[in-house]
């Protein structure tokens, strides 16, 4: 399965982490403005959209995550919005007030667009994207370390990754955290989710094509996430996520 959204191609621009400080930050970890076409200021798109934006404040932080649509025809749009799964509800409120600012900001009188911040995701579209996976637009983020004992680090993360996938894809909330030993003293530590609007089948799919992609992008580091429009994975040699 694929996304609808033809203009949603791969997108892999390099990130680097160097310090948790720099996770914690406010500004979004990336952003897309993927349409072909605009609005203008005073159309009813435009007053659509701020209907699905709001809507979607309102509702995310009660849940981690909703839908919401507004208007008819080629006016209508579809937005989604997901918190990260061990969030509590007023830092998503407060991530969901960012994110509905500077979407408009960023993508400027653009008929689709997508961020990302660490604590949640926002999208719309004037495309029905409902239930569709979206592997195709796509980030990655890594530390600018190595680990020793690649070999047995790679082999740990690979199970820990493997429990994470099928555990994220059985569970209603389709987010999961775990962490796995790595040699005497260190532990790895994971977490993958999925947008809601999949099934659980796409989630594992999704969240699999993800993890095949950590030796491209991130093979070796010390930490690393592959972030897609339909789901999310990290790993990280320090705890990064809420118990």
């Amino acid at each position: 399965m694929s996304s609808p959204l033809a203009a949603f191609f791969f997108l892999a621009p390099i990130f680097t982490l160097v310090l948790q400080s720099t996770l914690a930050r406010s500004d979004p970890l990336y952003h897309f403005c993927p349409s072909p076409s605009n609005y203008t200021a005073t159309s009813i798109f435009s007053h659509n959209l701020d209907v699905v934006l709001q809507k979607l404040a309102a509702r995310t932080p009660i849940h981690g995550f909703s839908t919401a649509t507004a208007g008819k025809g080629p006016e209508k749009i579809y937005g989604l919005a997901l918190c990260r799964g061990d969030v509590a509800g007023d830092d998503c409120k407060a991530c969901m007030h960012n994110g509905i600012a500077e979407i408009r900001q960023l993508c400027p009188y653009q008929k689709q667009g997508i961020l990302w911040y660490d604590n949640c995701m926002l999208r719309y579209s004037d495309v029905d994207f409902f239930g569709y996976m979206d592997t195709q637009t796509k980030f990655y983020m890594w530390n600018t370390q190595d680990v020793s004992q690649p070999e047995l680090f790679n082999d740990q993360l690979g199970k820990l990754m493997g429990k994470l996938s099928k555990e994220a894809a059985e569970r209603p909330s389709f987010f999961a955290t775990s962490d796995v030993k790595f040699g005497d003293a260190l532990k790895i530590y994971g977490l993958a989710q999925c947008t809601r609007d999949l099934s659980g089948k796409a989630c594992k799919y999704c969240i699999d094509d993800a993890i095949a992609d950590i030796p491209t992008c991130c093979g070796g580091k010390r930490g690393g996430r592959v972030v897609t429009g339909s789901c999310s994975i990290r790993y990280e040699i320090y705890p990064f996520f809420k118990e």
